[in-house]
């Protein structure tokens, strides 16, 4: 993988938390009242937040939000989830979105694994 792609995952949430950033100052009642709302979602509980992430990784991929399925394998890997908790995740997804959703985990979802992980080290 080169340099460019190795930091895709890395810029991709970058220009996330900007874009976010910038919405939040133009909109800041509803990105607070939003992110309120998804901390609630996220919070542990009956189910954990590692299944939590789990759960929403699977979304993601079903929905074809790249953005969402980095930050989700951000997550799950942030939670503890092995790679193979996140393709056992893939697989139910891939059952429910098939070749769509497998098309990003043999790709994005991949790559995503392997630049967080170097980004730890």
């Amino acid at each position: 993988m080169d340099t460019v792609s190795r930091n895709s995952s890395e810029t991709a949430l970058h220009h996330y938390k900007a874009g976010l950033g910038l919405f939040t100052q133009k909109m800041p009642n509803l990105a607070r009242q939003y992110n309120a709302f998804t901390e609630e979602c996220f919070k542990e509980g009956v189910l954990s937040q590692k299944e939590k992430q789990l759960i929403a990784l699977g979304i993601a991929l079903h929905s074809q939000d790249e953005y969402c399925i980095i930050y989700h394998v951000k997550g799950c890997l942030d939670q503890g989830c092995s790679e193979q908790e996140i393709y056992e995740a893939v697989g139910v997804t891939a059952a429910f979105g098939g070749g769509a959703t497998m098309s990003q985990a043999v790709t994005l979802v991949q790559e995503c694994i392997e630049e967080l992980n170097q980004l730890k080290q």
